[in-house]
């Protein structure tokens, strides 16, 4: 269960990428005061948290009342997460786990940017959503102390992300743009090794299906 767990830690840590929020946060809230960027900080967090913490309690039994198989669910996050990685390789923004154009130019607009682009997609999104899911199955099997494990790193994970926020002016004076970018693309080529895996085992789980 302990090498479950690590994958679990290494998945979400990828998939939300603490330190990839950082420059669009300190872009989006430059003209604000200190504690208004830690209110929205701290609120963008916590929406996140709801959100993908719902999605760990609920998504699985969605998945059963839509009669959507774990291999089917293996293979379609495996491929999410695969084009969320290559866009973390490439470092350009498609929508998968970033906003798009249009999407940046609506945001600088709004007043509250907590709930988008932040919470949702930058921190919650729609690979992180499936990850949480796909591990609270895998650890459903192993028992209640592996989906206790999974939960737990995930606020650990959003903790890590709260914290960045907090300290991003101080980030970004140390990574800059470059840095962020580098890390993220590291980020991106374990994610695309755990996304290919996670298609193996969809398509081994399907074999053996056909095969019983």
């Amino acid at each position: 269960m302990s090498q479950f767990l690590w994958q679990a830690f290494v998945t979400l840590f990828v998939v939300i990428d603490p330190f990839a929020v950082v420059p669009m946060f300190v872009a989006l809230t430059r003209n604000e005061t200190t504690a208004n960027k830690r209110h929205t900080a701290f609120k963008s967090t916590v929406i996140a948290t709801i959100l993908l913490l719902s999605f760990a309690f609920v998504g699985d039994k969605l998945l059963d009342a839509l009669s959507i198989s774990e291999p089917a669910f293996r293979i379609a996050g495996g491929f999410l997460l695969l084009l969320a990685a290559i866009e973390m390789v490439v470092a350009r923004a498609s929508g998968i786990r970033t906003t798009t154009g249009d999407e940046d130019e609506e945001a600088a607009h709004r007043d509250d940017i907590s709930v988008f682009p932040l919470a949702i997609p930058l921190i919650a999104g729609p690979g992180a959503l499936t990850s949480v899911v796909v591990l609270m199955r895998q650890a459903e099997a192993m028992g209640l102390k592996a989906s206790l494990g999974v939960v737990l790193i995930l606020m650990s994970v959003l903790l890590i992300t709260y914290l960045s926020l907090l300290m991003s002016d101080r980030l970004m004076k140390l990574l800059g743009v470059t840095g962020t970018n580098v890390m993220t693309r590291v980020f991106g080529i374990i994610l695309a090794a755990l996304a290919v895996q996670n298609m193996i085992n969809g398509i081994i789980m399907v074999v053996k299906s056909m095969m019983t």
